[in-house]
Order: C-alpha cells, then sequence, then structure tokens
C-alpha cells in the first residue's frame, strides 16, 4: 500500500470504511509529518492535535458500529481549514498578530459541513493577514514555502494549505480564493485547486457576501479529490446575497470527475491585462503545452481577445483596498498590522463612498460587457500565473503601491474571474527545467463546475501528475 501519505483523501476513505486503515493512525501519521515538516513549510498556524486524535477515536467507533451505508463520505480524513476561516474553540488569527490569541465562537458554515462529512481537523494553516496579499507572509507564523524549492513561496492566499497539501502534511485542504487565492499556491505547490462559482458554498454565518469575490473551495493532488471536497463543501444558506446556478443533472461532482466531458470549444489567451506585467517564458511554455494537449483530445482551441481592459485593476484595487479596511480592528492594535495591510486599509479610509460605488458599479458594467463573448466558450484557458514561484521576500516593499504592483505583475490573470464569479481551476500539467511546478488555468461558464472537473480529469488521465513529489530531503538537512 506504501505510506498513508502516499493514498488520495479518497483511497483513504475507502481504506477506512473497509477497516484496513484506522482513523487514529491516519490523523498520528499527519500530525507526526506535521511536526517534522510544518514549521519549515510555514504550513499551519496552529496544529489540533487533541482535537483530531478525538475526532479520529469517534470515527472509528462509528465504522465499527455503523452500517458502511450510514457512514460519512470522508470519514476519517483529515482536512485542515484555513485559518480565514473560524472553527469554534479554536485559535483563529486570520494570519494577524492582532488576532494572535483569539478564539473562535461558532463554526464557520463550510467548516460545519466538512465535519458533517466525517473528516479529522488536524488544524489551522497559514495565511497572510487578513487574506489580503498574493503571499503567505505574516508575524503569526513562518513564511508559506512551496515543497518543490523551500527558498521560494508557496504563494497565497492559501499558502499554508497549499504547502501542507503538496509535502503529505495532508491529504487534502479547505481553501479559500478572493483574487485567486487557491489557484495561485496550486498553482506554485503542484496541486489542483478550485474556486467554485459565486454562490456554490456559503459564507455564513461571520463573513459578509460583499460583491461576491470570495469563497471557499478545495486544494488536492487529484482532481476527484478535490471533487469529493467540494461535494462535502457546497450549499447556502439564508440570507446569502448570491446563490450558485441549479444542477443541470442529479450527478454530484465527483460523479462529474468520473464522467467524459465530450468535446468542447475552448477560447484561449495569454496577454496579462496589468499594464507592464510580462509573461516568463516558463509560464508561457506551460500554456502552450496545455493547448497542444487539449488539442490532442480533440477539443476545438482558439484565439480570443482577453476579456476585460486594464481599467478593471484600477477598480478592482478600489474594492480590494476595502476588503481590507472591512475586518475592524482595534485602535490600539492597528500599529500590529503589517505595512501593507494598514497602507491599504489607509487607502480605503481615504477613499469616498462614490469612490467605492463608482468602482463596483464600473466592475459590474465591465463584467456585463465580457460575458456575452465568454458564453460561446465550454471553458476558456490561460495561465494562471505570469512568472515562475517567487522567492520569498519577493514581494515585501516599503511603499505598498509598490507591493501590490508587484503582486499584481504576478497574478494578472485570476483575479478577474473573481469578479465574473465563474467557477475556475489551477491545473499542474506542466513542470520547468529547474523542477518548478507551473499550472494553467481553465474557467467555465457560471455553474458549471463539473464541465471543469470532467476536463480536468480527462487532462489528469493524459498527463498525471499525482505522483510526482517534492523531496523533502532537504529540510532535513
Amino acid at each position: 500500500m506504501g505510506q498513508i501519505h502516499d493514498l488520495t483523501a479518497l483511497e483513504q476513505a475507502a481504506a477506512v470504511r473497509r477497516r484496513e486503515l484506522s482513523p487514529v493512525e491516519i490523523a498520528d501519521h499527519y500530525l507526526d509529518r506535521i511536526e517534522r515538516y510544518g514549521s519549515a513549510l510555514g504550513a499551519f498556524i496552529t496544529v489540533t492535535g487533541e482535537i483530531a486524535r478525538e475526532q479520529a477515536r469517534n470515527a472509528e467507533k462509528r465504522v465499527v458500529h455503523d452500517t458502511p451505508e450510514a457512514l460519512p463520505p470522508l470519514l476519517g480524513v483529515p482536512v485542515p481549514v484555513k485559518d480565514l476561516t473560524p472553527v469554534a474553540g479554536v485559535r483563529w488569527t486570520s494570519g494577524s498578530a492582532a488576532f494572535a490569541e483569539r478564539t473562535a465562537d461558532v463554526d464557520a458554515d463550510v467548516a460545519a459541513r466538512l465535519r458533517t462529512a466525517g473528516t479529522v481537523l488536524t488544524g489551522k494553516t497559514n495565511t497572510p493577514e487578513f487574506g489580503v496579499p498574493c503571499y503567505t507572509e505574516n508575524d503569526v507564523a513562518p513564511p508559506a514555502r512551496t515543497p518543490w524549492d523551500p527558498s521560494r513561496s508557496a504563494g497565497g492566499s492559501s499558502g499554508g494549505a497549499a504547502a501542507a497539501v503538496a509535502a503529505g502534511l495532508a491529504p487534502a485542504a479547505h481553501a479559500s480564493d478572493g483574487g485567486g487565492s487557491i489557484r495561485i499556491p496550486a498553482s506554485v505547490c503542484g496541486l489542483f485547486g478550485l474556486k467554485p462559482t459565486r454562490g456554490r458554498i456559503t459564507n455564513a454565518p461571520l463573513q459578509p457576501d460583499y460583491i461576491g469575490l470570495s469563497t471557499s473551495g478545495p486544494l488536492a493532488r487529484t482532481v476527484a479529490d478535490a471533487a469529493a471536497l467540494l461535494d462535502a463543501m457546497a450549499g447556502g444558506a439564508p440570507g446569502d446575497y448570491f446563490a450558485a446556478p441549479p444542477s443541470a443533472d442529479a450527478r454530484t461532482f465527483l460523479d462529474h470527475a468520473r464522467s467524459e466531458p465530450g468535446r468542447l470549444r475552448i477560447g484561449r489567451f495569454s496577454a496579462p491585462p496589468v499594464p507592464g506585467a510580462r509573461l516568463a517564458p516558463e509560464a508561457a511554455d506551460g500554456y502552450e503545452e496545455a493547448s497542444r494537449l487539449l488539442a490532442s483530445l480533440g477539443h476545438e482551441v482558439e484565439e480570443v481577445d482577453p476579456p476585460f481592459e486594464a481599467s478593471l485593476l484600477r477598480m478592482f484595487e478600489v474594492v480590494w483596498a476595502g476588503m481590507a479596511v472591512a475586518t475592524p480592528v482595534p485602535e490600539e492594535d492597528e500599529a500590529r498590522l503589517r505595512p501593507l495591510t494598514r497602507g491599504m486599509r489607509a487607502q480605503a479610509r481615504a477613499a469616498s463612498v462614490e469612490d467605492y460605488m463608482r468602482a463596483t458599479g464600473g466592475i459590474q458594467a465591465a463584467v456585463r460587457r465580457a460575458m456575452p463573448r465568454l458564453e460561446a466558450y465550454d471553458a476558456l484557458l490561460c495561465p494562471t500565473l505570469a512568472q515562475v514561484p517567487a522567492p520569498v521576500g519577493h514581494f515585501a516593499a516599503e511603499d505598498p503601491r509598490e507591493e501590490f504592483a508587484r503582486m499584481s505583475a504576478f497574478t494578472p490573470y485570476t483575479s478577474m474571474f473573481n469578479v465574473t464569479g465563474q467557477p475556475s481551476v489551477s491545473v499542474p500539467l506542466h513542470w520547468t527545467a529547474g523542477g518548478l511546478p507551473v499550472g494553467v488555468m481553465l474557467t467555465g461558464r457560471m455553474g458549471e463546475e463539473g464541465l471543469l472537473l470532467s476536463l480536468s480529469a480527462q487532462l489528469e488521465r493524459a498527463r498525471p501528475w499525482a505522483d510526482r513529489r517534492p523531496d523533502l530531503s532537504v529540510l532535513e538537512s
């Protein structure tokens, strides 16, 4: 069978149901790996060993006493939760020294759904302060590093989750994405990451929806594992501003991941919509390789114009600054915030209500112009990132505007699909000659995560990636 961490999440769940693996054994295995590698990779902010072992013991009792049909689908599978998301009774820092000692009073709905699905909480994964940057460096935990080259960042804001899954510290992980925060770390850590359709997963009860940029989603080594996590997390709640379109059929997302997509019409573009951004040759290679693979599988691949112009970035920056100021911070703790956060909060406070309304209205007008063109395609292909994984410390600058510019040049593609609300994935099809992963992004129509999963699984079968593993021996020297 190999080692436990060599198994996918679904293989672990099946082994538990067959009583071939104990949930306690699985939890202990991952907690041991977290102790060995977690700090060096900056994967976790808080490790919940006692909770994990108690949940694992309870899962083991269910395996003994319940019928297989009564067992939840992911019973005994460790799935950590990103530290932007509250879990009742567990430390909840949001990546900020201002909240280093805060404990959540209630569960996020998505965390409760994962627990209902039988998952075991091994900890809260690392995230930058309030999830604002595209890299995971904060004042409460070590920097999150990609296991493929620990001198480089694991991306953000779900950098800890991606580092954990890529290094075998978790079989899969909860993540969230407001401007690319699932797809960015998926690309730099060699994983499959899915940002669902707006409204597919509720932000209740504590996180407001605002204009619907942010959503939870899965990070995993395989498409099927991501689909199974999406099945577990999906669902709305009373009071949500947005709801995903109803599904066209009764199949689960996992069913879709196990089905063929058919012949699809795929539009592709690679021109970065951010002024001054340049596509690195390695990222261009991955994009072209993915285009050829899609064509070889029988899909119709054609060039399209980028859906948005540079004006979208200026409007998005106003809204993103508003997201940074949305978290109330006691006045005496403002000085504990990182420079980028303070700068963006100052930018938001300097803007008027009129500025914000014009930005949100302009964003919607841009989406309304773009969407009729995008609807003609079953999927859109573009690079996930413009560059290869960046060194730790690359983005930091004394001037927050310079830091934001560096981030925009690194990740010019992802946020446009937070703006539209479309489902979007990063697929790990390419590695550079130096062994760094480079993802490509596929984006579907609203509500069509199922088709994206089918297409991604087809790519996975044609160009398998799950057995590629980083060498962690460098962390032990």
